[in-house]
């Protein structure tokens, strides 16, 4: 079984697209969307969910009125102002931080975890996929992650399944960490422009620097800037990170979209082409 995780500098350079693609070529594989933060993988592979469950991660405080004696110190410590003078805790403000419920004089502050998402397993037309959803304004995206991870791996194998498909998430923050983690390989999908550069350098510093993980590049819609996408190729190369392809532009990929269609299912057109061609590569 291995675990091939697909990641990304920055929002919006096509991880997804191209993740999405792979579930009509991978076979005898498990999905998971681990971009909680903004998941959208399921507008493609528009998935039956056959199992749901919260997921409980952080703490707020809540004040028992019944029990409070108006003495004003949770008030006074509250470093993020989310207790009014009523003494009610605003769930938004509160950073469940915990330091009201450590100086309350009687001990009138209830610290209970609280749901701040959802992860589902799901059917789709190319097989399972574990997915999940982080509620507005919920912090711990990090854990969710390694949640759906850790149930597509334990799906993959009750299933004795092949592969793992993941669509990660994009930076290099604690969610990108949490998707990497022990994988066998990552694919960078990246952009043939300055800033694109420069967020690739980091990921590839984060991955195959920092956790030694085999890591793969590849450039989407490269030719809208073929000179950038050759120093992408040359900074790969001096770098010792395989350069798996280039995607051109192509407006087949919006189309599919619209129809909600992967571009392997939409047509046999050159994006389609090459996305097979850097499948053939990691796989």
């Amino acid at each position: 079984m291995r675990e091939i995780v697909i990641i990304s500098g920055k929002g919006g350079t096509g991880k997804t697209t191209v993740t999405s693609a792979f579930a009509s070529l991978a076979k005898n594989k498990v999905m998971a969307d681990c971009d909680v933060d903004a998941a959208d993988l399921h507008l493609i592979l528009k998935p039956d969910i056959k199992h749901r469950e919260d997921f409980r991660s952080g703490k707020k405080a809540y004040i028992r009125q019944q029990d409070c004696i108006d003495c004003g110190k949770c008030i006074e410590v509250c470093q993020f102002d989310a207790i009014s003078d009523d003494y009610v805790v605003d769930p938004i403000s509160c950073e469940g931080c915990g330091v009201c419920v450590y100086f309350c004089p009687v001990d009138a502050i209830d610290f209970n975890e609280v749901v701040s998402g959802e992860w589902f397993i799901s059917e789709t037309r190319f097989g399972p996929l574990v997915h999940a959803k982080l509620g507005i304004a919920e912090e711990n995206s990090g854990k969710l992650v390694s949640l759906v991870r850790r149930q597509a791996k334990l799906l993959a194998e009750e299933k004795k399944l092949d592969y793992i498909i993941v669509d990660g998430s994009p930076g290099v923050g604690c969610p990108v960490i949490s998707s990497i983690t022990g994988a066998d390989a990552v694919l960078i999908v990246t952009e043939p422009t300055l800033s694109g550069v420069h967020d690739l350098e980091r990921v590839v510093n984060l991955s195959k620097g920092h956790f030694g993980i085999n890591t793969y590049v590849c450039v989407n819609k490269y030719d809208l800037n073929e000179e950038i996408t050759n120093e992408i190729e040359k900074f790969c190369n001096e770098n010792d990170v395989t350069f798996a392809g280039k995607i051109p532009y192509d407006t087949e990929v919006t189309a599919a979209m619209v129809e909600e269609k992967n571009v392997i299912e939409y047509s046999d057109g050159r994006v389609a082409e090459s996305v097979r061609s850097i499948w053939e590569r990691l796989k």
